[in-house]
């Protein structure tokens, strides 16, 4: 038996639900399994029970509704010690919802399964695929067991006295006749790839900046590197001023900590190796205190997290190791703190960037853009890809247009942002694409230089992806600004508060399906 995330174990079973031994046993249910006299497991669990099940519906008022749990002791009566049902809403349509969002509603019971098992100590969970008639079991089971892996992470590292509560074991109930099939054996481990993959980065993100400086963080990336099989490279201060890339030195020149271009890289053996290679680039601001253009306290607190995208792209690669795509991919990042200091750089400063282009400071505090343009134009350059997708902690105006859980998709229109787009649905995370708007990009133009760093308030994200559009040159490229879902503030199905690994999903998902 594999071994999953933070050491949990994975499997499937075609047993009946109710003969699952576990601690606890989650039961997704649909609204009309309660109505009447109940339908299914639901029925069926009631007998066993003697009733408890009917009345405790009726006294707690659980329907079945989405996000609705009911907790039930089983008394020695069932093979599992305890029951928790947990409501999907109307049964209605819900085949063709699960598979337009990559079956996310189970991803998010199943999450809220673990979550009520690590609080009960429960080392055993088993979560039952639901009845529904055209569901995919291997789909089903990846969602349920990605869900069950990530809502039993815990970021523990600063907790002096708080014991941990160790689930040990997560068992898939599935139809019988899927228990061996081939397809849900590489869904489950292909979870656990995943959910060990964003539980990595959430462990990253979740780190205070004294403990995730740019060093610390390319130390990361190549101990990641090393264990994965994976090609790393990482540069210092006098091989960025070589490369000439001036926004990336301008951002990282009020800081004490040395700045890092790190890329770490998947080649295909033989002659795929000299494909057009995918490229990842993420936004590595390991602290972000707004530089000169001071941030309010109370916006500086979460800026330990503004290297999630970096987190997300290093994440991914841990996931292609094992996939081994026909295709290189390479993940690129510049990691820099962005500090006021007697050298920090300035509002009315012109900075040269990588592909020759002045761009005229207007707000220090809009430094990701500038290390990301840098980043973005020298892999357009040396490493050809075929295409470029940025992750990015980007713009307050992007959680102010779609808010805390959606990320916001930019890029010119084509197939690549399109395929962005379908990775994330597949994938069950929320993004929306926006547009392109020209009449935004005049906000860029500058008296003194070629592009300002900012525009106006209005339409801040979308000018924001005009600023990168400019480095990117021909190569298909597609921005994700990850401002709002990167961070919760809030535990919800899967998603532990704190740092959430957002956009892995994504990329995976991207890197699987993708086609030049």
């Amino acid at each position: 038996m594999a071994k999953g995330t933070n050491g949990i174990a994975v499997r499937a079973s075609g047993a009946p639900a109710l003969e699952i031994d576990a601690d606890l046993l989650a039961v997704p249910v649909f609204e009309d399994e309660l109505r009447g006299g109940g339908t299914g497991r639901v029925k069926a669990l009631d007998a066993v029970l003697d009733g408890a099940v009917r009345a405790a519906t009726r006294a707690e008022r659980f329907e079945g509704k989405a996000g609705q749990e009911l907790r039930l002791d089983t008394l020695g009566k069932s093979a599992a010690a305890r029951v928790l049902l947990l409501g999907l809403g109307a049964r209605a349509k819900a085949s063709q919802a699960f598979a337009a969002s990559g079956y996310e509603p189970l991803r998010v019971a199943a999450g809220q399964a673990a979550r009520a098992a690590v609080k009960a100590g429960a080392r055993t969970l088993a979560v039952a695929a639901p009845e529904l008639d055209g569901i995919d079991a291997a789909l089903a089971a990846r969602a349920i067991v990605e869900g069950a892996l990530l809502g039993a992470y815990a970021f523990r590292r600063y907790k002096t006295e708080e014991k941990e509560r160790a689930l040990a074991t997560v068992v898939v109930g599935v139809p019988a006749a899927a228990e061996g099939a081939r397809a849900v054996k590489d869904a489950l481990g292909l979870a656990k790839e995943i959910a060990g993959a964003v539980t990595w980065a959430r462990d990253l993100v979740n780190l205070g900046p004294a403990d995730c400086t740019p060093t610390i963080l390319a130390d990361a990336a190549t101990a990641l590197a090393k264990e994965a099989g994976l090609q790393v490279e990482v540069r210092g201060p006098k091989e960025i001023q070589a490369l000439g890339m001036g926004m990336f030195l301008g951002v990282t020149r009020g800081s004490v900590e040395p700045p890092r271009l790190v890329r770490v890289s998947w080649a295909p053996r033989g002659a795929a190796a000299k494909k057009a290679p995918l490229v990842l680039v993420g936004k590595a601001i390991t602290f972000d205190s707004g530089g000169l253009s001071l941030k309010p306290t109370e916006s500086m607190v979460t800026m330990n997290t503004d290297m999630a995208g970096s987190a997300a792209v290093l994440g991914t690669m841990r996931v292609i190791a094992a996939l081994e795509p026909p295709f290189p991919v390479h993940a690129v990042l510049g990691a820099c703190e962005n500090m006021p200091g007697g050298r920090a750089y300035k509002p009315s400063d012109v900075l040269v960037s990588y592909a020759g282009k002045t761009v005229e400071i207007t707000n220090t505090d809009a430094e990701g853009r500038l290390v990301l343009g840098d980043v973005l134009a020298w892999a357009a350059e040396t490493l050809a890809p075929a295409a470029m997708v940025d992750v990015a902690t980007l713009t307050g105006a992007c959680m102010v247009a779609l808010g805390m859980t959606t990320a916001g998709l930019f890029g010119p229109e084509g197939p690549f942002a399109d395929q962005v787009l379908a990775a994330a649905r597949s994938a069950g995370e929320d993004v929306w694409r926006m547009p392109m708007t020209e009449a935004l990009k005049e906000q860029l133009k500058s008296d003194r230089a070629d592009l300002k760093n900012t525009g106006e308030r209005w339409g801040g994200a979308i000018a924001a992806a005009h600023f990168l559009n400019a480095f990117v040159k021909d190569v298909p490229w597609a921005h994700l600004d990850i401002a709002g879902p990167s961070h919760a503030t809030k535990e919800k199905g899967y998603v532990a508060k704190g740092g959430t690994g957002f956009a892995i999903r994504t990329l995976v998902e991207l890197v699987r399906r993708f086609e030049a």
